[in-house]
């Protein structure tokens, strides 16, 4: 998309810090699918992810070269601004896939471009599986830029490495087998997730209906504390 690589053009020209080497930036989420496919839908934000390459000057200067910011030169110009997202952040394998954009890095002084695999990119999306991330995975798999096989050791791969974090994984397992059946048109691969993960899983569901239950109990005995109208004759 011809957009976006302006955008990240006009970024670099306005580049003012100066380094021996170019500014590496890994690109994820919808903007990645459309700078490496022929793919187009409206976006407004990119998100660069923060890796050990971005010290905290280097994200200052993005974020102020392109912030969320109706004033700003390049937020009109494009109506996009640049989003840098905490690494531990996104669903992903602990060392996710990506491919570096040649032909616009070529163009570009003082930033190096690199995208996050399709494949990843689907994955990342399962977490919160919206209608632009059902839209997108759909449009990857339309494609055939999704192999299963692949899908399923990305997806095993990311379970894998964000088992530790707060996630709702049996609804991320549920949107993993929502696009093996319902858009690669294939069988569900079974997913054991570990032990601990189904044990807290397990646990957030019955404190769920613990609260329901004690919130019904609360109201009843609400009630039964309402003062009552009395008539005297």
């Amino acid at each position: 998309m011809e957009l976006v690589n302006d955008f990240f053009r006009d970024i670099d020209r306005q580049w003012s810090l100066h380094g021996e080497t170019k500014v590496q930036l890994r690109i994820i989420g919808s903007t990645a699918l459309m700078l490496q496919t022929n793919y187009a839908r409206g976006t407004k934000d990119s998100d660069v992810v923060e890796t050990v390459a971005i010290t905290p000057e280097i994200k200052e200067h993005l974020l102020k070269l392109a912030p969320q910011d109706s004033e700003n030169e390049t937020f009109k110009k494009y109506r996009m601004y640049i989003d840098v997202v905490g690494q531990g952040l996104p669903f992903l394998p602990q060392t996710p896939r990506c491919h570096p954009l040649n032909d616009l890095n070529t163009s570009l002084t003082h930033l190096q471009l690199e995208v996050l695999d399709v494949v990843d990119v689907v994955v990342s999306k399962l977490k919160r599986f919206n209608v632009n991330d059902r839209r997108d995975i759909q449009e990857m798999v339309d494609r055939e830029l999704v192999d299963n096989d692949q899908f399923v050791e990305r997806f095993r791969a990311a379970i894998d490495a964000c088992s530790m974090a707060a996630l709702n994984f049996p609804e991320i397992v549920k949107n993993f087998h929502y696009v093996q059946y319902e858009m690669l048109m294939t069988s569900e691969t079974p997913i054991e997730l570990p032990s601990f993960l189904e044990y807290h899983a397990g646990r957030r569901a019955v404190s769920s209906q613990h609260s329901g239950s004690r919130r019904q109990q609360r109201r009843h005995r609400l009630r039964s504390k309402e003062p009552t109208t009395q008539f005297r004759p």
